[in-house]
C-alpha cells in the first residue's frame, strides 16, 4: 500500500505466490500503483489509498471502504498477505479484508491480531525488507522457482529510450524523493555530475516534474535533463542502460536494483540500510549511518545542515561511480519478458 520502491521489494514475495496461485492481485495504494503493475506475476492491481499509510492521507471514509471492500469481494479470493514496511502494522487493512470477506490473512506483526491474522509471521529486526516480504509467504507455503536467486525484478521488455539519453553506458543521477531528507543533495550531485562530464562521462538525470529546477542544477550544461520526461517503464529503461545510478534512498534507487544495474547510494539513516538500501546488486553507501538522525525516521531532517549526506564530497561519489562503472563479467538485467 506504499511507494514506488516498497512495491519493487515486494516483486519476489509476489513471484513466489504466483508460482501456484491461481491468480495474484495486488492491491497497491496510488504512489506504488504504476510498479505493481510492472511485476512478474501480478494479474491484477486494486489501486487504493491507505489512510494510515499514504503520507497525505486522505480523511476515513465510509464509502470509500465499502467500495474496497466490494472490490476485493468481487475478486473471490482464497486468501490474502499483507506486506508491509517494518514500521507498519497490517492489522487496519487485515480488518478491512475480513468486512470484505477474506477466509485466510497472513501477516508479519508485532501487535497482538486477535482474529485478524490466520497466520501470525515474526521475523528479526533489521532484514533487508525483500527477505521480510519473502519470509512471510514462504511461512505461507509460498516458494520461489527452483533456479529463481530472490532479486528484484520487473517485466521485460522494456521502452527503447536511446533517442532521449543517446547510446548506453552513461551515468544517471536521480534528483528528488518522497522524503526531503532521504534525497540526493542537490549541490553535492551537481558538483559530481560536473566533473563526470568534464572527465568525459555522460551524465543523465532523471527527475519528476516538481524537481525540474533541481534536474537543471544537477545536469548544468553538459548534463542531460530528463525530469519530467518519463513514466516509470521509460524510467527503467533509461536506469538499464546505465552504467551506474547515483541516488538517494528513493524508488528509482529500487528500479535500479530491478534492472541489474549498480547503485551509489547516498543514504540517510533515518531507516537502516540493513532494510532499505538497493537490494540484490553491487552497491556503494555512502553518508554517515552513526549521524544524530539515525532511525528517527524523519522526512525532513531533524539535523541542522542534513551532516549524514552533506559529509560526502564530490569525489567519494565520482570514486564510488568509477568503482561499479564495469561490472566484473557479463550479463546485466532483472527484466522479466512479459
Amino acid at each position: 500500500m506504499d511507494s514506488i520502491g516498497d512495491v519493487l521489494l515486494a516483486g519476489p514475495a509476489v513471484r513466489a505466490v504466483a508460482r501456484t496461485a491461481r491468480r495474484v492481485v495486488l492491491l497497491a495504494g496510488p504512489r506504488g500503483a504504476a510498479a505493481a503493475r510492472m511485476l512478474p506475476g501480478v494479474d491484477r492491481v486494486i489501486e487504493w489509498c491507505a489512510p494510515w499509510v499514504d503520507p497525505e492521507p486522505p480523511a476515513v471514509n465510509r464509502a470509500d471502504t465499502d467500495a474496497l471492500c466490494a472490490a476485493v469481494r468481487a475478486e473471490r479470493p482464497d486468501a490474502a498477505l499483507v506486506l508491509t514496511s517494518f514500521h507498519q502494522s497490517p492489522l487496519p487493512l487485515a480488518l478491512l479484508l475480513r468486512l470484505a470477506g477474506v477466509p485466510w490473512i497472513g501477516a508479519v506483526s508485532v501487535d497482538y491480531p486477535g482474529s485478524l491474522l490466520d497466520l501470525r509471521h515474526r521475523v528479526p529486526d533489521g532484514i533487508p525488507e525483500s527477505e521480510r516480504m519473502l519470509s512471510l509467504a514462504g511461512a505461507a507455503g509460498y516458494r520461489l522457482a527452483p533456479g529463481d536467486p530472490g532479486r528484484l525484478a520487473v517485466r521485460g521488455p522494456l521502452p527503447d529510450t536511446t533517442a532521449l539519453t543517446g547510446p548506453d553506458g552513461y551515468v544517471a543521477m536521480h534528483v528528488g524523493a518522497s522524503a526531503p531528507a532521504r534525497a540526493l543533495p542537490v549541490d553535492l550531485a551537481a558538483a559530481a555530475a560536473a566533473r563526470l562530464c568534464a572527465e568525459g562521462i555522460p551524465v543523465v538525470v532523471t527527475a519528476a516534474a516538481v524537481d525540474k529546477a533541481e534536474a537543471a542544477a544537477v545536469a548544468g550544461a553538459a548534463g542531460t535533463d530528463l525530469a519530467g520526461r518519463t513514466d516509470l517503464a521509460e524510467l527503467a529503461g533509461v536506469l538499464s542502460r546505465a552504467s551506474v545510478l547515483v541516488a538517494g534512498n528513493t524508488g528509482p534507487a529500487h528500479l535500479a536494483a530491478a534492472v541489474g544495474t549498480p547503485v551509489v547510494s547516498l543514504f540517510s539513516p533515518v531507516v537502516p540500510a540493513s532494510a532499505w538500501a538497493p537490494y540484490g546488486v553491487r552497491l556503494r553507501l555512502l553518508g554517515d549511518q552513526g549521524e544524530r538522525c539515525a532511525g528517527t525516521r524523519a522526512r525532513i531532517c531533524p539535523v541542522p545542515g542534513h551532516p549524514c549526506l552533506n559529509s560526502v564530497s564530490a569525489d567519494e561519489v565520482v570514486r564510488a561511480v568509477y568503482e561499479l562503472a564495469a561490472p566484473p563479467g557479463g550479463g546485466r538485467g532483472g527484466a522479466e519478458d512479459a
